[in-house]
C-alpha cells in the first residue's frame, strides 16, 4: 500500500510541475525559431577549443540578440534564434578574433555551420605545439575525466580493463572497481543497468573499451545524484556519433584470453537521430589453480583441498535507440538494450581430511553454471524555454532481468562406490521500475537552482526447485532533492544540496522467516571551489552516502556445495552510512596535470563476509564503524609532445570497531599504485605500457595478498586512418597470477590459495565507415540514475569450485 501511495504522490507531483510548465498546446510558439551550431577547433592541431565566446549579432543593427562559451569539445549550440542574417563572432585569448556571415530562414531555422577553425596569435604557437590535442585527463569541480577516445590502445581491451587506467579507481582481479577504499555506483550514460545489478565486474568485461568516450569519476556526488556509494560515483558515457547522413565502427579482437566484436551504426537527418549495435565475448577457457585449508582449533580438524576448475564465459548484446528533436524547446529520446551472459567452471579437487591422528582422503567434483538476460528500456522528454539553461524532463525506465543459478558436487570416498551429492538450482526474476523529473532553473548566470522527484519500484522472486527457501523481496523508494550552485565571489564557487530518501522493504524467505524494514534519511553535500592563478583549483567537499544491501547480501539461500566453506545471505542487514569529507587540488602546467587530495571517512554498520568456525559459513554482517583517512595523488607528464607518462598512488586506512563485541582491528593501510607510458610516433604508429599493483587489503577478520600485473600493446593505423590494427599483451613473463586470501579467528583458520591465468597475447582490427559531416553535441538527456544498491566486491568464490556465486 505504501507503495502504490508512494508513485501516487508522485505522479501528483509530476503533473504538478507539467501544469506550470506547460507542454502541449500552451507552449510557446517555435516553428519560427531555430538554432545554430558549430564546432571551433585549432588550426593547427585540431584540438577543440573550450570557453571561446561566441556572440551573434543581428546584421541590420550590429545588435547582440545570442551568445555563449564552447564546451570541452568545442561545440557552440544557440537556441531559440529567429530567421534572420547574423555575423557570428567567435574570440578567445591566444587566438585571432574570426567573424562569420549566416543566414536562417523560417524554412530552415536551423544551421549547422560545421567546423570552424581559429589560428592562433604568434606568441601562442609554442604552447599549442606543447599542448596538442584533448587532454587524457581533465579535472572540474566534482570529478574528475578520463576521455578515453584519447586513449590510443583500447583496442582489444574491454572496460574492465580500461578502468585500471582511470585515475583515482581500484580495480581487483575480478574486474570490481573501488574508489578511496570504498565500493562504488557504476553508471552507463547516467543511468544504471539490470545487468550491473547482477555483477558489476562481469557487465563491464561485457563492453569494449573502444565504444567508451570517457569514464568520469565523481568523488564527491551532489544531492542530485542517488546517495549510494560511499567512495563515490563512476559513469561510464558511450561514443554516440551525432553525424548527418550514415556511419558506424565494426571492431573484432582475437587474442589467447578473450576474444570479442562489436558492431554499431548511426544514422540521423534531420532531427531524427537513430542508432544501433551489436556485440558478442567469448572467454577461452584456461585451468584455474585453487588450494584451500580449514583449520578447527576447537574440534581439531584440518581440510585440505587441492585441484583446478576450467572456467567458461561468454555474452552477447544489442541495442537500438532514437532520439527526435521535435522544435527547439521539445526532444524526446527512447532506447532499449538486451544482453546475455553466461559462465560457469568444472573442478576436481584432492581432499584431505584430519581428525587428531586419523587421516581420509577423497575426490570431488564440482559443476557451477550461471546466466542472465536482462532488457533495459527507457524513456526521456526534455522541455526547454527561452530563458537561457532552464529545463524540465521526465524519465522513465523499466528493467526486467531473468537468471539462473545451480551447482553440482560429488563427494567419492577411495571405501566407497557411492558418491556423496550437494546440488542446488535457483532461477529467479528481478523486475525494476523507475520514473523521475528533474527541474533546472538559472536565477543569474551564477545562480542555478537543480531539483527533482523520484521513485523507485523494485521486485525480486528467487525459487529453489531443491529446497523450500523461495525468497521474494519487494524494495520502494522515494527521493526528493534540491541543488543550489552560486558564486560567493569571483574566484569562489559554492554547490550545496539536501536529498531526502524513503525507503520500505518486504520480504519473505521459505515458509516462515518474514522481514520487513523502513527507514527514512538526509543526506546533504556541499561543494566549495577556489580559482587560483595559472588555472590550479582547491577544493572542499562533505556528503553524507549511503550503501543499501542488494540482492547477493540479502538472499538467506544455503549454499553448501562445499560443505567446508558454505555460503548464505542476511535479510537483516542494515545499510552503511558514511560521512565524508575531502580537500583536493588541481593545478596545470605547461600541459602537466596534478591532483592530489586527501579525506576522512566514518562508515557506520560496514557489511562485510564473516566465517562462523561452529556452521563452516560465510554469510554478510553488520561488523562495525570503520574510520578511514586517505588520499590520492594523479600526475601526467610530457617530456615531449607525443610522450606522455603517467601515475597515480591512492592510500586509505581501515580501522574497524565493533560496538558490540568491542573487538577493534587496529589501523593498517591498503594501497594502489599505478604507472602508465605512451609513445606516438609518425606514421600513426602508438605504443604503450603500463602496470599495476595493489597491497595487501585488510579486512575484519583477516587480508586479502597483494597481487601486480602490467601490459603493453602497439597499435597502427591504416587506410588514411578510417581503420587501425593492434597487438596487445597482458602477464607476458608470467602465466598465473596468484592472490591469497586468509581469514582467523582465536579458534580457527580459513585460507584460500588463487593462481589466475592471466598471461595473454592477441591482436585486434577496427574500421570506421561513413561520411563524417560533424554535428555538434545534441541536448544532454535528463536519465534515469539509479545508484543506491550495494554490489557484491566478491566474484572469486566460483573458482573454488564449490562455492558458486549467489545472484
Amino acid at each position: 500500500m505504501k507503495r502504490f501511495l508512494l508513485l501516487y504522490l508522485f505522479f501528483g507531483a509530476v503533473f504538478q510541475a507539467k501544469a506550470q510548465f506547460p507542454l502541449g498546446g500552451g507552449a510557446p510558439k517555435v516553428t519560427v525559431t531555430g538554432r545554430i551550431t558549430a564546432v571551433i577547433l585549432d588550426s593547427a592541431t585540431k584540438a577543440p577549443i573550450d570557453y571561446a565566446s561566441v556572440s551573434l549579432l543581428r546584421v541590420k543593427d550590429n545588435k547582440s540578440v545570442n551568445g555563449a562559451v564552447t564546451d570541452s569539445k568545442g561545440k557552440i549550440n544557440l537556441q531559440n534564434v529567429a530567421p534572420d542574417q547574423y555575423k557570428l563572432s567567435i574570440g578567445f585569448m591566444g587566438y585571432k578574433s574570426k567573424s562569420i556571415l549566416v543566414k536562417t530562414s523560417p524554412e530552415k531555422p536551423d544551421l549547422n555551420y560545421g567546423t570552424i577553425y581559429l589560428v592562433a596569435t604568434e606568441s601562442n604557437l609554442k604552447e599549442v605545439a606543447i599542448v596538442g590535442t584533448t587532454p587524457l585527463v581533465e579535472s572540474k569541480i566534482d570529478k574528475m575525466v578520463y576521455n578515453a577516445d584519447q586513449d590510443v590502445t583500447t583496442a582489444g581491451m574491454n572496460a574492465s580493463d580500461l578502468m585500471r587506467k582511470v585515475p583515482m579507481v581500484t580495480v581487483d582481479i575480478d574486474g570490481n572497481p573501488s574508489l578511496k577504499g570504498a565500493a562504488v555506483r557504476v553508471l552507463i550514460n547516467g543511468k544504471p543497468s539490470g545487468t550491473m545489478s547482477n555483477s558489476v565486474a562481469d557487465a563491464l568485461k561485457m563492453i569494449p573499451a573502444e565504444e567508451i568516450k570517457s569514464v568520469e569519476v565523481i568523488t564527491s556526488p551532489s544531492a542530485k545524484y542517488d546517495a549510494e556509494g560511499a567512495g563515490g560515483i563512476i559513469n561510464i558515457i558511450t561514443k554516440k556519433k551525432t553525424a548527418q547522413g550514415i556511419n558506424g565502427n565494426a571492431t573484432v579482437s582475437a587474442g589467447t584470453r578473450q576474444n570479442n566484436g562489436n558492431f554499431s551504426i548511426n544514422a540521423k537527418k534531420g532531427r531524427l537521430g537513430i542508432n544501433a549495435n551489436f556485440g558478442g565475448q567469448y572467454a577461452i577457457p584456461q585451468d584455474t589453480r585453487f588450494e584451500a585449508l580449514n583449520e578447527d582449533f576447537t574440534a581439531g580438524t584440518t581440510f585440505l583441498q587441492s585441484g583446478t576448475t576450467k572456467a567458461k564465459r561468454y555474452s552477447y548484446n544489442g541495442g537500438l535507440g532514437l532520439d527526435y528533436d521535435v522544435n527547439a524547446y521539445n526532444s524526446f529520446s527512447t532506447n532499449v538494450k538486451y544482453t546475455n551472459f553466461s559462465n560457469g567452471s568444472d573442478g576436481t579437487f584432492n581432499v584431505t581430511s584430519r581428525l587428531q591422528d586419523e587421516t581420509t582422503k577423497f575426490l570431488r567434483s564440482s559443476k557451477n553454471n550461471f546466466g542472465n538476460n536482462n532488457v533495459d528500456w527507457s524513456a526521456d522528454y526534455r522541455h526547454t524555454t527561452k530563458k537561457q539553461g532552464e529545463e524540465f524532463s521526465v524519465s522513465g525506465q523499466a528493467s526486467f532481468g531473468r537468471n539462473n543459478t545451480d551447482f553440482l558436487t560429488n563427494t567419492v570416498s577411495p571405501d566407497t562406490e557411492n558418491p556423496v551429492t550437494f546440488e542446488g538450482d535457483n532461477t529467479g526474476k528481478n523486475n525494476e521500475y523507475t520514473l523521475q523529473a528533474d527541474y533546472t532553473y538559472p536565477f543569474t548566470k551564477d545562480v542555478i537552482l537543480e531539483t527533482g522527484l523520484k521513485g523507485i519500484s523494485r521486485e525480486i522472486k528467487s525459487k529453489y526447485e531443491s529446497s523450500e527457501q523461495d525468497f521474494d523481496y519487494t524494495q520502494d523508494v522515494g527521493a526528493a532533492y534540491g541543488v543550489l550552485s552560486f558564486k560567493l565571489a569571483k574566484t569562489i564557487d559554492l554547490k550545496g544540496g539536501l536529498r531526502a530518501e524513503y525507503t520500505n522493504i518486504n520480504g519473505v524467505s521459505g515458509t516462515s522467516l518474514n522481514f520487513k524494514n523502513d527507514y527514512f534519511n538526509l543526506f546533504p553535500s556541499a561543494i566549495l571551489s577556489k580559482t587560483m592563478k595559472g588555472g590550479a583549483t582547491l577544493k572542499l567537499s562533505y556528503n553524507k552516502r549511503v550503501q543499501r544491501p542488494s540482492l547477493t547480501f540479502l538472499n538467506p539461500f544455503l549454499n553448501n556445495a562445499d560443505p567446508q566453506n558454505q555460503t548464505q545471505g542476511n535479510p537483516n542487514l542494515k545499510p552503511e552510512i558514511s560521512n565524508v569529507i575531502e580537500l583536493g587540488y588541481s593545478t596545470f602546467i605547461k600541459g602537466s596535470i596534478i591532483n592530489a587530495s586527501i579525506f576522512y571517512r566514518e562508515t557506520q554498520d560496514v557489511i562485510e563476509n564473516l566465517f562462523y568456525r561452529e556452521q563452516k559459513l560465510t554469510t554478510y554482517t553488520n561488523i562495525g564503524t570503520n574510520k578511514s583517512f586517505g588520499g590520492n595523488v594523479f600526475a601526467s607528464y610530457n617530456p615531449l609532445p607525443k610522450w606522455t607518462l603517467m601515475g597515480n598512488f591512492s592510500i586509505n586506512t581501515y580501522d574497524v570497531r565493533n560496538e558490540i563485541t568491542n573487538v577493534r582491528t587496529g589501523v593498517y593501510a591498503n594501497y594502489n599504485i599505478f604507472m602508465r607510458s605512451a609513445i606516438a610516433f609518425k606514421g600513426g604508429w602508438n605504443t604503450e605500457l603500463f602496470g599495476v599493483y595493489r597491497g595487501s587489503n585488510r579486512t575484519f577478520q583477516g587480508t586479502s595478498g597483494p597481487m601486480s600485473f602490467y601490459g603493453a600493446a602497439f597499435k597502427k593505423d591504416i587506410m588514411k586512418k578510417k581503420a587501425t590494427v593492434g597487438v596487445n599483451t597482458l602477464n607476458m613473463f608470467s602465466r598465473d597470477l596468484h592472490i591469497e586470501n586468509n581469514n582467523q579467528g582465536a579458534d580457527f583458520v580459513q585460507r584460500t590459495n588463487i593462481y589466475y591465468p592471466l598471461r595473454s597475447f592477441g591482436v585486434s582490427f577496427s574500421y570506421k565507415f561513413g561520411k563524417m559531416n560533424f554535428n555538434p553535441q545534441p541536448k544532454k538527456k535528463r536519465g534515469v540514475n539509479n545508484d543506491d544498491l550495494k554490489q557484491d566486491e566478491n566474484n572469486a568464490g566460483g573458482l573454488g569450485g564449490g562455492m558458486p556465486k549467489e545472484k
